[in-house]
């Protein structure tokens, strides 16, 4: 083969980053980590670390009779292997891809980090009080349970509302006959209000309050609009960056 045809057949960047191989390869690191500390720091099921998302899908598995501790993450495993095989795309995954989706990830919690600044200084000027500049926390052993928790809720909360919710509502919106483009919009929209939500139900949840209502809509959104432009693994590693910056250095909501 010609270099000029080996270059044609590489990949580049940015469609070689969306592809759910690409995705599976980047988020297995994160999904051991998460699932070992998880049976390392509470033992057993470890149900009083898993997020929401993640403690809801194993409960549905459950009440299927399927109670196997790794079976969530082989079936996400399998999803993308299985959605990598329908779109027959090559497999393999360059080293380089997945530094750059690390990096992407990493850029893009920052700018939604500078976001939900913004969105708190606008909430402290409508309400006259003083803008709070944010205070950086001092790392205790307790922390290391919140960020495999966060680590969890990034994953986990990325598969349930982004991975199968959106291309769900996409689907149920278009057979009513929506043009593709609005229901790809009207499925982000209302995935995005049922993922801030759900942190408001259950015994666990938070107090609702507007502020991190509506900030953990706005994030949904932002979310919805990486999965559909840079897929699945880069949401996931912005969602999980951007939940260990703020929850465990930065007193902010996470998301």
């Amino acid at each position: 083969m010609s270099e000029e045809a080996r270059a044609a057949d590489e990949p580049d960047y940015w469609s070689d980053s969306r592809r759910p191989l690409s995705s599976l390869i980047f988020l297995i690191p994160w999904i051991a980590a998460y699932e070992l500390g998880v049976l390392w720091t509470a033992g057993g099921t470890g149900a009083e670390l898993r997020s929401g998302a993640d403690f809801w899908m194993r409960s549905w598995l459950s009440a299927a009779g399927l109670t196997q501790v790794l079976l969530l993450p082989l079936l996400v495993a399998g999803a993308l292997l299985a959605w990598h095989g329908v779109r027959r795309h090559p497999w393999r995954v360059r080293l380089e891809t997945l530094i750059g989706m690390f990096a992407e990830s990493l850029l893009l919690a920052i700018g939604l980090v500078a976001f939900g600044q913004l969105h708190d200084m606008i909430f402290r000027y409508v309400q006259g009080v003083s803008p709070d500049p944010g205070v950086l926390m001092q790392i205790t052993p307790a922390d290391v349970s919140r960020a495999i928790s966060f680590l969890g809720a990034g994953v986990y909360e990325e598969v349930m509302f982004r991975l199968l919710l959106v291309p769900a509502g996409f689907l149920f919106f278009r057979a009513f006959e929506f043009p593709a483009p609005w229901a790809a919009v009207m499925a982000a929209v209302a995935s995005s209000f049922l993922f801030a939500l759900a942190h408001h139900v259950g015994p666990a949840s938070d107090a609702f309050n507007l502020f991190t209502f509506s900030f953990r809509a706005a994030a949904g959104l932002f979310f919805s609009a990486v999965f559909f432009l840079r897929g699945f693994g880069i949401t996931v590693g912005c969602h999980s960056a951007y939940d260990l910056l703020v929850g465990v250095l930065l007193v902010a909501p996470s998301v």
